[in-house]
């Protein structure tokens, strides 16, 4: 069955975009009284079956409707976006795959990538929530300040993953503690010595994912996967 994202569904029939709607008549080849199914990104699965196949406005009619709950637990990434658009794009697609509930862009002293369009990335997150049959999107922050960001989390269920000698706990042995969970990841070159002090002094908790040295995107997902077997399991 064809997935479409619908993210103003309201009533008992929709009309797809008009680039949906050719998508679907003329590529998909969808006649009338054919099933598909709509993800309204906000926990709504639907299924619909094609009322009109008119490719500038494919009308569908609702034949069924669930509500997906939410996880009873909030996975929360603010990554340094790397210099190479693709490798974020790359952990985007993963980490929605998996499941993530907010992903937030941080502007490190060290970032290459000084701003970010998200549009690309919100894409790209649709894309992944249809193939990987995900019921919510997640929340995708513009580029934030890494002092800003640090200074309006709850440093209880944050964490800064940094590459610093110093003692650091694995993200394992403390990401399941509470509900909602929050991990850091730098920049290609790591955080500062100076930001990470400033987390520190919030209270965040330094962690570590492993001996081995990361690239920011794997990072990146390794700490959703962590994040969600120490939940699941």
């Amino acid at each position: 069955m064809h997935t479409f994202y619908a993210p103003d569904l309201s009533g008992a029939t929709y009309t797809l975009p008009e680039d949906e709607s050719k998508h679907a008549v003329r590529v998909l080849r969808l006649g009338p009284g054919e099933a598909v199914e709509l993800l309204d990104g906000r926990g709504g699965r639907y299924t619909a079956a094609v009322a009109d196949a008119n490719p500038k406005r494919c009308q569908l009619r609702i034949t069924y409707q669930a509500t997906v709950p939410p996880r009873p637990y909030f996975t929360h990434v603010a990554v340094a976006p790397t210099k190479n658009l693709d490798r974020m794009e790359w952990f985007v697609e993963k980490a929605v795959e998996v499941g993530v509930e907010r992903l937030t862009f941080l502007r490190c002293a060290r970032s290459e990538r000084r701003e970010l369009k998200l549009d690309r990335l919100e894409k790209i997150a649709i894309s992944a929530l249809k193939q990987s049959g995900q019921a919510w999107l997640p929340q995708l922050d513009e580029m934030t300040d890494f002092k800003n960001f640090v200074a309006e989390v709850g440093p209880d269920t944050t964490f800064i993953a940094h590459l610093e000698e110093g003692e650091r706990t694995a993200l394992a042995q403390v990401a399941g503690a509470g509900p909602r969970c929050c991990v850091l990841i730098g920049p290609e070159g790591d955080f500062t010595p100076e930001e990470i002090k400033l987390a520190l002094s919030r209270g965040i908790r330094p962690v570590t994912l492993g001996a081995s040295r990361l690239r920011t995107e794997t990072a990146a997902l390794a700490a959703v996967f962590t994040m969600h077997i120490c939940r699941e399991t």
